[in-house]
């Protein structure tokens, strides 16, 4: 079990993010869960048929079994090491875990068509 894994199942546990969690995921992912816990509390991580995505400041991205579509994920991050995500990533694992994805019962591929 990495470090990520033992913090999501210790939020699902709890179903809140108490200030000894969010400290424990800061301590390992730093600012990107500082943006991460904000997506949530904007509710900006919407779970689609086919995706799940975040919308970012700057577009919508694509999260996939922890691999993302942004350039973070791209060029920064080491795809060998699982605590390594992106902030888009890190939402994507809170926000399951907290049962806090907006759902929506469509395909985001059509979604994607309208932006």
């Amino acid at each position: 079990m990495t470090a990520v894994d033992d913090w999501e199942q210790n939020l699902a546990a709890t179903g809140e993010l108490t200030p000894e969690l969010v400290d424990r995921i800061v301590g390992l992912h730093g600012d990107r869960a500082q943006r991460a816990i904000e997506a949530i509390s904007e509710n900006r991580v919407k779970d689609y048929r086919d995706f799940t995505v975040v919308v970012g400041h700057e577009g919508e991205y694509i999260i996939e079994n922890d691999t993302c579509t942004c350039k973070d994920a791209k060029y920064n991050l080491d795809p060998n090491d699982p605590t390594e995500l992106c902030w888009h990533a890190i939402a994507v694992r809170l926000a399951r875990a907290l049962d806090e994805t907006d759902e929506h019962d469509m395909w985001y591929s059509d979604v994607r068509d309208f932006l």
